[in-house]
């Protein structure tokens, strides 16, 4: 019996630590849903730890003292927005106020929606709502037993949508005036030099020349913009990638002809994908990563090329010999128009992003000793 006691309280430190680490991790993700999940599961079993503690201490209770006592613990998880769920086995239990008012029942969930009851499901489909369930696991995970937290996949894209909105119109904004407070002040200086009568022309000319590099920069930077917020859907079809990666290299050497480029792509199958979004992802991550070479201290400079398969998708590793990215650089580096080149438009990695999720696949961005993109497309049937 002592045995079994330490077990359960070791196995509640274990999720306790655990929920801690998921939240620190989402925190730094911007994971929100996911935080909120980890912290209320924290909190439930803080509340179970309290109680176990709180039993030992003083002598049996009745019946009723017990339920009283078990339900002020779940007061904190009633002022929760996001539902919370028990999992034991074959039945699921509902734990706070928002769960009750999703599955309309005060105990026990009846039917039990099938993917509550999968360890490896991800997704509920439920109340026309799609939720993500974040689990917990207490104990082994033999036992069955985990706390879910269950995240509205549409308000949490709702909530992105909103904070990437609002962080482009101030990035728009931010660009836009740097790019006309220059305008604004060269043509007044113009306007000033005319009405000098001892004026130089080719302070006149240098002026004018200033103007319409300003404008042009300002034009790009808007043609950069719309290029990235009108970007159409894929259109899959079997496209053989070694012809993709042919032209690339073909590319690159042309452009970047003082650096050296390492092609490793395996044989593979023909793979669905847009071949013109995708052939522009790849050339924004070879760009990204030539740029980065020349820059760098290596001589002479580096990229490395590499395509290979899995079961389940096409993945292709591009590294540079660049001076790395900073920590406080890494985050972020997929956000559009940020650029640390005078002549960049910061849209190139933000492109190559959104084409891949667009294809259900991803661009990550790897920390460590070599500069390291990551783009993989999942194998999908036409």
């Amino acid at each position: 019996m002592a045995c079994n006691a330490v077990s359960r309280a070791v196995a509640l430190s274990l999720g306790l630590i655990g929920c801690g680490a998921i939240a620190n991790v989402a925190w730094r993700s911007g994971l929100w849903g996911s935080f909120i999940g980890a912290i209320l599961a924290a909190a439930w079993l803080s509340a179970i730890i309290w109680w176990e503690m709180a039993r030992r201490r003083q002598t049996p209770t009745s019946t009723r003292e017990e339920f009283r006592e078990t339900a002020a613990d779940h007061l904190l998880l009633d002022a929760a927005p996001t539902p919370m769920l028990a999992i034991e086995r074959d039945r699921v239990r509902v734990l706070n106020r928002a769960a009750r008012r999703t599955f309309g029942t005060d105990d026990c969930i009846l039917p039990t929606p099938a993917a509550l009851l999968d360890p490896d499901a991800i997704h509920l489909r439920y109340g026309g709502h799609v939720w993500r369930i974040d689990r917990v696991i207490l104990g082994a995970p033999q036992m069955g037993r985990s706390v879910a937290a269950l995240i509205d996949v549409e308000q949490e894209e709702r909530a992105a949508e909103a904070r990437a909105t609002a962080e482009m119109i101030h990035v728009l904004g931010h660009e836009l005036m740097n790019g006309l407070a220059p305008i604004v002040s060269l043509a007044e200086s113009g306007e000033a030099a005319l009405d000098r009568l001892d004026t130089d022309p080719g302070l006149i000319r240098e002026i004018l020349g200033t103007l319409a590099r300003r404008a042009d920069g300002l034009q790009r930077f808007t043609e950069a913009y719309r290029e990235l917020a009108r970007l159409p859907p894929p259109r899959p079809a079997p496209v053989s990638v070694s012809q993709i990666v042919d032209d690339l290299a073909r590319l690159f050497r042309g452009r970047w002809n003082g650096v050296e480029l390492f092609v490793d792509a395996e044989n593979g199958p023909a793979w669905p994908l847009d071949r013109d979004q995708i052939g522009q992802a790849l050339w924004a991550l070879l760009q990204n990563a030539g740029e980065a070479a020349i820059d760098g201290i290596c001589s002479p400079p580096r990229v490395h090329f590499n395509i290979t398969y899995t079961d389940t998708a096409l993945v292709v590793v591009i590294q540079d010999s660049g001076r790395g990215v900073a920590v406080e650089d890494a985050v972020r580096i997929f956000r559009p128009f940020n650029t640390s080149k005078s002549d960049g438009t910061g849209i190139g990695l933000s492109l190559a992003r959104q084409i891949a999720r667009g294809h259900g696949g991803e661009v990550s961005f790897v920390m460590n000793e070599v500069t390291t993109f990551v783009l993989s497309l999942p194998w999908r049937e036409l």
